[in-house]
């Protein structure tokens, strides 16, 4: 990420009507759709990324995960809100700027992740 896109604000955020993605544009041009899969999956919660080195959780079975809601977390991030009940993640507008440039990068080694622990996009199962 350049330091121009690390810097730049959020002038729209608009949750899809299908509830799964979260288009978001900002100040200097720049809009992504994520879809609500990848930012569950990548959630920067303590839930999913652990609270150290090593403890990072790989989340199976969210193929088909919505947006419930958005809130402002002070003005530096929003606090989305899953339809699975998980609601613990702020997405600061830096993170959401990485998942809109980097979110395939991102999303294809989690799927390299799941397949490696004999897990799926569609099956819910014990998260390890």
């Amino acid at each position: 990420m350049s330091d121009a896109s690390a810097s730049s604000w959020p002038t729209e955020i608009k949750v899809a009507a299908d509830k799964r993605s979260l288009t978001i544009s900002f100040d200097d041009g720049a809009a992504f759709a994520v879809p609500a899969e990848m930012m569950r999956v990548l959630s920067p919660s303590a839930e999913v990324q652990g609270h150290g080195p090593g403890q990072k959780v790989t989340v199976p079975g969210k193929r088909l995960v919505g947006i419930r809601n958005v809130v402002a977390a002070g003005n530096y991030a929003i606090r989305i809100a899953f339809d699975d009940g998980h609601d613990s993640g702020i997405f600061t507008w830096k993170y959401l700027r990485e998942l809109g440039e980097k979110g395939q990068d991102l999303f294809a080694e989690y799927e390299r992740e799941l397949a490696a622990k004999g897990m799926n996009r569609d099956t819910p199962g014990i998260a390890r």
